[in-house]
């Protein structure tokens, strides 16, 4: 097995476009450099378009430097099988062919076991009703991209995101991998309205939803999780159709994100805790930040001045003391 040093390991793994499969390695503890590349070819030192072009016999891989002791073989692997379509043989969402198919590079007898243990445990998981098409195979010799794909989601992080969502990658992760009894928890506690905007980023019907033209004193929470998220103080009247506030009630309750849907360049905001969409924020406010979030009624719960203290708000009451 080809060592950095001696406390280090490689992985190697192809799972479709690589710009998709650095970032969710390269944010884990013990990963020591994560390399875009081909591999399990016969041309030495391909370039993109010869290996795009399915006549290099190439993978589209990603080689993982890694310490074992903080991040062992088996967690990579889970890591792994939750980038892809592990049924797909085709290739990978829209991208097809034999350079954007998925196999497992192993290094030593030791990960070609722990590699075909874990396939086997995914095929008996039963989430999936089409057999596992992932191989498992002897690692070749690794040729890294050239450099503009390296680090591509840093270097490009719109692209980046235009692409895993365009692709259909992005959808399929949530949907495939996402905590099944939690959801259908949730689908019990919400309504239909309320879970499509909050798990599916949907938007209700401006000027037909509960808040828009809500007065009372109090807080707006997460319909999710009951975090506090706004408050009544900073609410104003946009003519927009759904509530808009000036500015959350804790800066670090709500997360920004880059929102390509519907051919415009947007800023998501959802709640950092359950992580429910919430709506987004606009630069055309009133407010000494010149900031609009623009929420969905459906993501919220409001609990009213005089029962702060009752539903464990109590500490919110001094905003509304004069």
């Amino acid at each position: 097995m080809s060592l950095e040093n001696k406390s280090s390991e490689l992985a190697t793994f192809a799972g479709g476009c690589f710009w998709c499969m650095v970032k969710p390695f390269d944010e884990q503890p013990g990963i020591l450099k994560v390399e875009s590349g081909y591999t399990g070819g016969h041309l030495e030192n391909p370039t993109y378009e010869q290996v795009c072009s399915d006549t290099t016999g190439h993978y589209e891989a990603v080689q993982i430097t890694f310490d074992p002791a903080v991040f062992s073989y088996e967690r990579l692997l889970q890591v792994f099988w939750q980038q892809i379509d592990p049924t797909d043989a085709g290739g990978q969402f829209n991208d097809r062919g034999q350079s954007y198919q998925t196999a497992v590079f192993y290094h030593s007898e030791e990960q070609k076991a722990a590699a075909e243990k874990s396939k086997l445990d995914l095929a008996r998981s039963g989430r999936f009703d089409k057999p596992i098409a992932t191989e498992i195979l002897p690692a070749k010799p690794f040729y890294p991209a050239e450099e503009y794909h390296q680090g591509y989601y840093k270097k490009n992080p719109l692209r980046y995101k235009a692409y895993s969502v365009g692709s259909g990658r992005a959808a399929f992760l949530k949907n495939t991998w996402k905590d099944h009894a939690k959801d259908q928890d949730l689908k019990k506690r919400l309504t239909p309205m309320q879970y499509e905007v909050t798990q599916n980023s949907g938007t209700e019907p401006p000027f037909r939803n509960e808040f828009w033209d809500h007065k009372e004193e109090g807080l707006y929470v997460d319909i999710v999780s009951g975090e506090p998220l706004f408050s009544s103080l900073d609410k104003f009247d946009s003519s927009c159709g759904w509530p808009s506030f000036t500015q959350p009630l804790q800066g670090e309750q709500v997360t920004e994100h880059v929102d390509l849907t519907h051919n415009m360049v947007r800023t998501e905001v959802r709640s950092k805790d359950a992580d429910s969409h919430l709506g987004h924020v606009f630069e055309d406010g009133p407010g000494p930040n010149g900031l609009r979030y623009c929420i969905n009624s459906a993501a919220l719960r409001f609990v009213p001045k005089s029962k702060l203290e009752e539903e464990g708000y109590g500490d919110y009451l001094k905003l509304f003391t004069k």
